[in-house]
């Protein structure tokens, strides 16, 4: 791609994410419209003003591709990008789906390319599917392994103590799931261990975890630049998390979460451990979490190598094949 059409390439974001100041806050123009989940619209009327807006932010930026990122697209984006008429659709697709919940889109023919951003292990490649080229990348991750700190450097950034052991909680915006009462019993379990415990607020989160006396709170994004100053980690196995986990290879105890609608966790969970020091339990029970503890504390007495051996350059590549549509 000539450096002259990728100095003169611009992006805008049109999302659903009430964090969207995030995504202002590193440079990039961004219109905010509020969750299906949010909203007191019905389906129908949420749709409608979906396509309204979303079609005045098309005819104002005019793209030449428009990227939906999501597990299915909703009827108000395909109607606003099929009246816009002038950009080429791209859909990046996360497929580790529950099997009984899988079902196939009906207007694939609608985008010129689907990514699917991959899951730790898979292989990346090219395949046809009816007119849509469908292109596997790597896992996709925000910054490079070049751009996370150090323990040295990160606790430093955090204000931690050099010589202390910290254990890192990042169990998810509590949305979905109710982290209190998992994460409460597992803080003091690890405090009995002899860690200082940190709780990563999520930026998304619409409720305030009430935390146990003694543990600190942090916001930052993105966290993993941070990872490497804590000992262990404790998280939901989200795909985000995962890469991350797999990138910085600390220690940690993945956590998934059963009650989503579509993503397998459990299986993520169980993919991540084959190429990162992981522990994988659903911590349910006090037995549970006690065998989970005890797992996660003999994986931290072995010495780290923190070198990453799969390739996470998923984002680098997805920008590559974007570009190339343009």
């Amino acid at each position: 791609m000539p450096a002259s059409y990728v100095n003169r390439l611009s992006l805008f974001f049109f999302s659903l994410a009430s964090a969207i100041e995030i995504i202002q806050e590193m440079g990039f123009s961004a219109d905010y419209f509020v969750s299906p989940n949010w909203s007191c619209a019905n389906s129908s009327d949420w749709n409608r003003e979906l396509c309204f807006r979303l079609g005045l932010m098309l005819e104002h930026v005019r793209p030449a591709v428009i990227v939906f990122d999501g597990t299915w697209p909703y009827q108000g984006f395909i109607n606003a990008c099929r009246e816009y008429g002038k950009a080429k659709i791209v859909w990046s697709h996360r497929g580790l789906h529950q099997a009984d919940k899988a079902k196939s889109f009906p207007h694939e023919d609608m985008f010129s390319m689907i990514i699917r951003p991959g899951e730790v292990g898979d292989e990346s490649g090219l395949e046809e599917e009816g007119n849509c080229l469908q292109v596997r990348v790597p896992p996709v991750c925000i910054l490079k392994e070049e751009e996370l700190l150090d323990k040295v450097h990160a606790r430093k950034a955090l204000g931690l103590r050099e010589n202390a052991r910290y254990a890192l909680f990042s169990l998810g915006a509590g949305n979905i799931n109710d982290v209190e009462d998992a994460g409460a019993d597992l803080i003091r379990r690890l405090q009995t261990a002899g860690f200082e415990i940190v709780w990563a607020n999520n930026p998304i989160s619409v409720k305030e975890v009430v935390l146990p006396e003694g543990v600190r709170s942090i916001s930052t994004y993105p966290l993993v630049r941070y990872f490497r100053a804590f000992d262990i980690f404790i998280g939901a196995s989200g795909y985000n998390t995962c890469c991350e986990v797999v990138q910085a290879q600390v220690p940690a105890l993945l956590v998934p979460n059963t009650n989503t609608k579509l993503d397998d966790q459990q299986r993520r969970a169980h993919l991540v451990a084959r190429h990162a020091p992981v522990i994988v339990s659903e911590c349910k029970s006090e037995g549970e979490r006690e065998a989970a503890v005890r797992a996660l504390l003999q994986l931290v007495s072995v010495p780290a190598t923190r070198t990453c051996l799969v390739p996470m350059n998923g984002a680098e590549r997805a920008a590559e094949e974007i570009l190339a549509l343009c």
